[in-house]
């Protein structure tokens, strides 16, 4: 699951001073890549199976960025990685800026959960940045990525952290509350996005009284299957895409058999098709079949400035040339970096794939059932945890909850914010930016929106803050060529 951000904290403040939380932590001065200002990194000693505390253990490592104001508030903001298996602190330099005016009066913490970047990493050779540039024929390849996705997990077992099992979501938010003890914080506020608000809502389910505040950026809640979800969840946001640009003047007018230039492409696959490597300019000839199609479709479906491109690409990829259309989909994956794999599968096969044959979604008919296949291949021989049975229940809130999707997201539509607003009750609130992808806090007025939303003095207030100006965020237009001769050939 392409990835996005964030996940939640909590526990008892005995208001420590700043001296005494580094000598306890022995927190360091430390850098971190795209934040200009120095943080304190620190990390806890955890065990790595929760039944065996005096076996193996892991070191599950943060970065907390201090607050600059004199008289800042005690309840810091923990930022969590989605994925699952991205960085938190690799998310620093980004979500720092993005939200600087938090940053004045409360720590922001990143706790790079288990299995991911510092904390006991679950990586396999292809996370690599460097796996970007591998030739085409390789990445696309299929049998030859199951393969890979096999060696790894062999590989990773080997290690002293190996264990897979061990890397669930309800194991990690107790490394989560360990680490908010340690700080010496009584509550905190939870800002996740995607996969990271699963971990919150678990965070909120098994420890209701360390949260104050939550943002929840594109909610994938617990029950959700993700792999039996991408597919009408994609099919959906193509759509919107393809009926956005028949409603625009001018992409209709350019394109004016996108749909069924769509429809023919996808009945000639699989196909032969010469194209050059997006990164290395280097001509392969590959193979091209319906996943990596689709996959390379998806990509930029997350990101509206992204999808704005895709009319031109799918007109182009009609015709054969397939670069455009390929291109768009490693833009996305330079945008959000690359993934623990290990810690994906680990979670993934532990708390998605074993419900998939009970799954009520109805495939999406061009995505069809892809990657819900693909799962369950890697699956089967993934060594996975088993969650508890209340793991996928949602419970009442608590304290004041903002959900938030966006409109056209091919991931975590609203249609899954409106269940868990249902389900989280009266201390719940869901706001859906019609025009925006996967991830809106980056959006126009969102950061002022949630800015308010955690600095207000009550529940009530927070749940009243006005998110009126989402309605002025408006959809990319659809790219069209500087070019007048229309686009469609016969």
């Amino acid at each position: 699951m392409p990835a996005r951000l964030a996940l939640v904290l909590g526990c008892a403040v005995l208001p420590a001073t700043a001296s005494a939380v580094e000598a306890a932590l022995e927190l360091a001065p430390c850098r971190v890549k795209g934040v200009a200002n120095e943080l304190r990194c620190g990390q806890v000693s955890r065990p790595l199976d929760p039944a065996r505390p005096q076996g193996a253990r892991i070191e599950v490592h943060f970065a907390l960025l201090p607050a600059l104001a004199r008289r800042k508030a005690h309840d810091p903001v923990f930022f969590f990685a989605g994925g699952p298996g991205q960085s938190a602190i690799d998310l620093a330099g980004p979500m720092s800026r993005r939200f600087a005016r938090i940053a004045n009066r409360r720590d922001l913490v990143f706790v790079d959960q288990r299995g991911t970047g510092r904390s006991a990493p679950l990586k396999c050779a292809d996370d690599d940045e460097r796996s970007l540039l591998q030739p085409l024929a390789e990445s696309a390849d299929e049998a030859r990525r199951m393969q890979r996705i096999r060696d790894c997990a062999v590989a990773l077992q080997r290690l002293a952290h190996g264990d897979l099992r061990q890397y669930t979501t309800s194991i990690a938010v107790d490394d989560i509350d360990a680490v908010r003890a340690a700080l010496g914080v009584e509550r905190i506020n939870a800002i996740g996005a995607s996969y990271g608000t699963r971990v919150v809502l678990e965070y909120q389910r098994r420890f209701p009284l360390r949260v104050r505040r939550a943002v929840l950026d594109g909610v994938a809640p617990p029950d959700m299957v993700l792999p039996a979800s991408f597919s009408p969840d994609s099919q959906a946001a193509l759509d919107a895409a393809i009926a956005g640009c028949e409603s625009d003047a001018t992409c209709r007018t350019r394109y004016p058999q996108l749909r069924d230039q769509w429809r023919q492409l996808l009945a000639k696959l699989p196909m032969t098709a010469t194209l050059a490597h997006p990164l290395t300019g280097r001509e392969e000839r590959i193979t091209l079949d319906r996943g990596l199609l689709l996959g390379a479709v998806r990509a930029p479906l997350y990101a509206p400035a992204l999808a704005a491109g895709l009319p031109a690409a799918l007109a182009e990829a009609a015709q054969g040339h397939f670069g455009p259309l390929l291109a768009l989909g490693r833009a996305m994956g330079a945008t959000t970096g690359t993934l623990a794999t290990g810690m994906h599968f680990s979670v993934v096969c532990a708390e998605d794939a074993p419900r998939l044959e009970q799954s009520l979604e109805v495939p999406g008919p061009d995505f069809g059932t892809h990657q819900a296949q693909l799962y369950r291949r890697i699956c089967a021989d993934w060594p996975a945890g088993r969650p508890p049975a209340e793991f996928y229940g949602l419970v009442p809130a608590q304290r004041a909850t903002l959900v938030l999707s966006g409109g056209v997201d091919p991931a975590t539509p609203p249609r899954h914010g409106e269940r868990v607003v249902q389900a989280l009750g009266a201390q719940a609130r869901h706001v859906t930016v019609a025009e925006a992808g996967h991830g809106v806090l980056a959006l126009g007025c969102m950061r002022d929106v949630v800015l308010r939303f955690i600095d207000a003095a009550t529940d009530n207030e927070a749940l009243k803050v006005d998110a009126s100006c989402v309605a002025a965020i408006p959809r990319p237009p659809a790219f069209v060529p500087l070019s007048s001769a229309p686009a469609s050939r016969p």
